[in-house]
């Protein structure tokens, strides 16, 4: 369904998606966008999956790395959005009769954390960096959607824009910012990004907020 408010195209700024589209390795395959337009209870009930996961992941860096006072900062904020994000999906399934029944996991982030380094600052950095790519998918995914849903959920994907694309900068900066001396992340980012880009443009079984091209597509 397309539609025709002009409000959705004002809250999606080109300034808003250049950065994320240079960083992405990929849009996102037209065959995924077409089957989420089919399959929207589903994906409404992963997407509020996605932000309760979003939340833990900064809760747990709270926990595990009490000294790094700017990720302290960062992720505080970002573990209270994603909640907020989460209790508004969870509203609009309840408007729309959507029952939150229970999804399997994607292959997504799996995929993306296959070779992560167990050792306590490369575990960091790699989590900080795979934050960034998810953060900026979905965005990406926001942007690919917002304009062709019904109005209030297209709405809503466009306002989510512009803190998901803060938290993507906010994981990417603290990846940088806790980096070992000496070390270089971009080629550690530039392996993860290739990594998404095979989860992203292959056939999966399964259809999610963050998987591949629909198999039954």
């Amino acid at each position: 369904m397309s539609t025709t408010d002009p409000a959705i195209d004002r809250m999606i700024t080109a300034a808003q998606l250049e950065d994320i589209h240079a960083f992405l390795p990929c849009p996102t395959p037209r065959a995924w966008v077409r089957y989420a337009l089919d399959h929207v209870d589903t994906l409404l009930i992963d997407h509020a999956n996605c932000e309760k996961k979003a939340a833990a992941t900064a809760m747990n860096l709270l926990y595990r790395h009490t000294a790094h006072t700017e990720l302290l900062d960062k992720m505080s904020q970002l573990a209270r959005e994603e909640l907020l994000h989460f209790q508004q999906v969870v509203g609009i399934m309840n408007e729309r009769g959507i029952e939150y029944e229970h999804l399997d996991a994607s292959r997504y982030a799996s995929g993306l954390r296959e070779g992560m380094r167990n050792d306590r600052d490369g575990a960091l950095i790699d989590t900080l960096l795979i934050g960034a790519i998810v953060e900026a998918r979905s965005c990406e995914r926001f942007a690919s959607l917002a304009p062709l849903l019904d109005r209030s959920l297209g709405r809503f994907y466009a306002q989510l824009l512009r803190s998901e694309s803060r938290h993507y900068q906010d994981y990417l900066t603290l990846a940088r910012r806790y980096a070992p001396s000496g070390d270089d992340i971009n080629d550690r980012l530039a392996g993860l990004l290739a990594r998404e880009k095979e989860l992203i443009e292959s056939p999966d079984p399964q259809f999610r907020f963050h998987s591949g091209v629909p198999a039954a597509a």
